[in-house]
């Protein structure tokens, strides 16, 4: 028999090897029992075939089957048989189905290949692992036996930022089917029809149109829609509220919605009430959610999410635990808001909750750090705690395709635990997404995964492969090993941003990540110059001054290039290799040009980066929020959370030689707060001077003019009410006198 699709696949695959039989450390995700026959024997991917399967069952997969291999006839010697259990085609395997919900049976033979789903579902997974061994070549006869270890899987589009593209989320939903991922929760935060002010309007027609379109889309996929909604910003709590928010997810059903959430996150004020929030979601369970026969449990994210939120003291999650109908999921995201999920964060929350988490996991979600890109590997969860969760979705970036790196190894997580590979996952990832340039790709986001420093205190390794030898360099910038080291690295990054750069194989990531691309071509370039200044420190005095005078073009092109690319409201910018190759080659830069001024009585700049301005505050929540210097202004991180500001707290920014500030502005989100603040600002750190606080009625920004007659060094502001109060930090600006 021809392999009449390996033509067609090494088109789809580009680079992708052939292999000469199916190698099931390449299934995606990691099946569970993979059993080849005892002769090791395979056969040849047939060039026709007969469809044995129970008319009408398992539609989505016979369709897959059909986009896979689409010669079926009636009548010819190699049979494919596809069903699901209780059907009378695959009845004489039942006993060899999982009996998991959405598990499947393959078996492979000499003349027949079997696809038995434990339901329609199942069938669908088994139609996506044969594509993959379609793939790879040649048949291995075997037999699989694959289910997840994880009910609900998949993803949350709850981040801040600019919503995903509609042919962004078509193309996701298509992806999640093929990595069996089940779960999409649309939930974006600037959706104003999802959250205030228009939560309990109607989606307008072109809106609605998109979603049915979606959720068309994710049902040919096999994926659960959970439509969202965020009431809680100004939820009055009435009856009027309450039937508003039915009827929404009535005309959300009629949309074809099966799968509904309920969002209290990210809110204060009277939403925030445990026994409110139970009573209305007990409410729509009872009167929606169990009156329609179709539909999956209600899902709710609280108020208190994470541990490190939660006072336990107060009652809200044991509220919510005994309270809520069993049914009804609660999602939370850990000991903080950004965590990795072990055993004991599991045995923290579920007694609390009285049932198993649903995990909102904040990764690979960037709202938070803007300016960098997050294409490393996914770990730092761990195995065996499959028994403890009810759902694990990650909430991705606003980059939907480059998010597709750690989506895929967090559909491999979710399915097999036990068996996760970090790196061998993620390489697998970046095969898939980006074939034919897959060692490109690699290079490019190996120096492209840390998260820089953050209010959060998430960080990722980078630049793993090359850490020994940049350890090694800065302790010793003449060790010619370390330095060739770095060098060919750097040249190999400069190259694998060119070929991205140029690439036309994915254009929807190459458009995402063009700006760190662009970015990370110049840091290579930069390497590479301030390498070859060590090596010619001894050397003619020509070659130092021209790697020199080149090092310092490309220091202001990428200052430039970060001051005008990715210029977004909250962390604007561009940064690659922030964890240790770039501070390492700047400190080598440093070092390098200090000893070329004492050994030539020269004066070369030898500062490398610089940040004047630092910040402290006895606020747990904003201690760790980064400050930045941008042209004449001073911006503070903002936060998307709630911020809890203890009474007599304070935040506090100094800067290292006195300036002369010129105004101050500030959105800590809620009219009227001016007046529980006090701004202060000195010269020394010990006489303090008051500054004026204006905030316009029912305006949630607030300014204050600072006297320009004197240089100042410190600038604080303090919470000088009796208790704690709750606000947003939206914003907080420093314009500098030029």
């Amino acid at each position: 028999m021809k392999h009449y699709l390996f033509p067609l696949f090494c088109m789809v695959w580009g680079a992708t090897p052939m292999l000469a039989q199916t190698d099931a450390s390449l299934l995606q995700p990691k099946v569970q029992e993979f059993e080849l026959s005892k002769n090791e024997k395979t056969v040849a991917v047939p060039s026709s075939y007969q469809l044995v399967l129970t008319e009408g069952s398992c539609p989505h997969a016979a369709e897959a089957l059909k986009q896979l291999l689409p010669n079926k006839q009636e009548k010819t010697a190699f049979k494919i048989i596809l069903g699901k259990k209780g059907d009378k085609a695959v009845k004489k395997y039942a006993k060899k189905i999982p009996s998991h919900k959405e598990g499947y049976y393959i078996e492979v033979d000499d003349h027949c290949i079997v696809i038995a789903g434990a339901d329609a579902r199942g069938a669908f997974y088994g139609v996506q692992t044969l594509t993959q061994m379609v793939r790879q070549g040649d048949l291995s006869l075997c037999t699989i036996e694959d289910y997840p270890d994880i009910a609900f899987r998949g993803v949350v589009e709850g981040f801040y930022g600019t919503p995903w593209s509609h042919e962004a989320r078509m193309r996701q939903l298509t992806f999640y089917g093929r990595n069996k991922m089940n779960t999409y929760i649309y939930g974006p935060k600037d959706d104003p029809y999802h959250s205030s002010p228009n939560w309990r309007k109607p989606y307008p027609e072109k809106e609605a149109a998109q979603i049915h379109a979606l959720i068309e889309q994710a049902a040919r996929n096999e994926v659960n829609f959970v439509w969202a909604i965020h009431p809680g910003k100004d939820i009055k709590w009435t009856e009027a509220d309450r039937d508003a928010l039915l009827q929404k997810f009535e005309a959300m059903y009629q949309l074809g919605v099966r799968s509904f959430a309920v969002f209290f996150d990210d809110i204060s004020g009277d939403g925030t009430d445990p026994v409110r929030q139970a009573e209305l979601l007990n409410y729509i369970d009872t009167h929606f959610i169990q009156q329609k026969h179709d539909v999956t449990p209600l899902v709710m994210c609280p108020t208190e999410y994470n541990k490190s939120w939660s006072d336990v003291k107060g009652g809200y999650l044991t509220t919510l635990g005994k309270m809520l109908n069993p049914s009804i999921q609660i999602m939370w995201t850990g000991d903080r808001v950004i965590a990795c999920i072990d055993k004991p964060t599991l045995d923290w929350i579920n007694p609390l909750i009285q049932r198993k988490a649903y995990i909102w996991w904040n990764f690979p979600v960037n709202d938070y750090v803007r300016d960098h890109l997050l294409l490393g590997p996914v770990y730092g969860n761990a195995k065996g705690i499959q028994d403890e969760m009810s759902g694990f979705v990650s909430n991705p970036m606003e980059h939907a395709e480059s998010s597709k790196i750690s989506l895929y190894s967090v559909a491999d997580y979710t399915w097999n635990l036990d068996t996760y590979d970090s790196i061998q996952s993620w390489k697998h990832a970046i095969q898939d997404l980006l074939p034919q340039k897959a060692a490109y790709l690699e290079t490019f986001a190996t120096h492209c995964s840390d998260l820089g420093a953050n209010g959060h205190g998430f960080r990722r390794d980078e630049s793993v492969p090359l850490q020994p030898m940049l350890k090694v360099l800065a302790q010793d910038m003449n060790t010619p090993e370390a330095v060739d080291s770095v060098l060919r690295e750097c040249m190999r990054l400069e190259t694998a941003c060119d070929v991205l750069l140029a690439d036309n194989e994915n254009p929807a990531l190459i458009h995402e990540m063009r700006p760190w691309l662009k970015q990370g071509k110049l840091l290579g370039e930069y390497g590479q110059c301030v390498l070859q200044m060590v090596k010619a420190l001894d050397g003619k005095d020509a070659a130092f001054m021209t790697y020199y005078d080149r090092a310092r073009a490309l220091q202001t092109l990428m200052y430039e290039l970060d001051m005008t690319e990715n210029q977004n409201p909250y962390q604007p910018g561009v940064k690659v290799g922030s964890l240790i190759l770039l501070p390492t080659l700047n400190q080598v830069y440093t070092q390098v040009t200090s000893t070329y001024n004492a050994q030539h009585k020269t004066h070369l700049e030898t500062k490398a980066e610089y940040n004047p301005y630092t910040l402290t505050s006895d606020v747990p929540q904003l201690k760790t929020q980064v400050v930045r210097a941008r042209h004449q202004y001073v911006n503070v991180s903002p936060s998307n959370e709630v911020i809890k500001w203890p009474a007599g707290a304070m935040l506090q920014i100094a800067v290292d030689q006195p300036v002369r500030f010129e105004a101050l502005t500030m959105d800590l989100g809620t009219p009227g707060v001016a007046s529980q603040f006090t701004l202060e600002v000195s010269s020394n750190g010990e006489e303090w001077k008051s500054v004026s606080l204006s905030q316009a009625a029912e305006k949630t920004e607030i300014t204050a003019s600072i006297p320009t007659d004197a240089s100042l060094k410190f600038i604080r502001l303090t919470h000088k009410s009796g208790q704690e109060t709750q606000v947003y930090f939206k914003k907080f600006t420093l314009k500098v006198q030029k």
